[in-house]
């Protein structure tokens, strides 16, 4: 690589280190809901992810994705509903200081504008996560959310 280009390269590099942790999703299925003749159906998906700092957490996230000649090119711009279901599925550790609010999953839902964001929120009080799900964009949000709380609970030692 040239000065230049390595450059450009590493400055990318260092700037995908400063963006926040967030989990990326694993798709578990899809169902078709529009047949299109062009391109993909619309479709909803079924994504798993794993919360990057809480260990023994997995949140299974659906939403629908828009087919056809925009949607197969990614020019479309996804709906807004989503759902949610965060379960412990081990026991659960905190990997650093929890902060409200925080991102823990993050997806594009159009071109430029449009994102599907996860948040946690810890209710010390109750001694539970609450997951939610909602959509946002540049200009105007949607006000179309989605909840669900874990409370933490013992698990066994095998």
């Amino acid at each position: 690589m040239r000065g230049r280009e390595a450059g450009v390269k590493g400055a990318w590099l260092a700037g995908l280190a400063l963006l926040p942790l967030a989990a990326l999703g694993e798709q578990i299925g899809e169902v078709s809901t529009v047949f299109k003749w062009l391109g993909p159906n619309d479709k909803i998906v079924v994504e798993a992810f794993d919360d990057p700092r809480v260990e023994g957490v997995t949140c299974y996230l659906s939403r629908a994705k828009t087919g056809g000649v925009k949607g197969g090119l990614g020019l479309a711009e996804d709906r807004a509903e989503a759902s949610i279901a965060c379960r412990q599925v081990g026991p659960i550790h905190f990997r650093g200081e929890l902060k409200d609010g925080e991102e823990v999953f993050k997806e594009r839902t159009s071109l430029i504008f449009k994102t599907l964001q996860v948040v946690r929120f810890f209710d010390r009080r109750r001694n539970a996560l609450v997951y939610l799900v909602y959509s946002d964009r540049v200009i105007e949000g949607s006000p179309q959310n989605a909840v669900t709380a874990i409370p933490i609970q013992p698990w066994p030692e095998r």
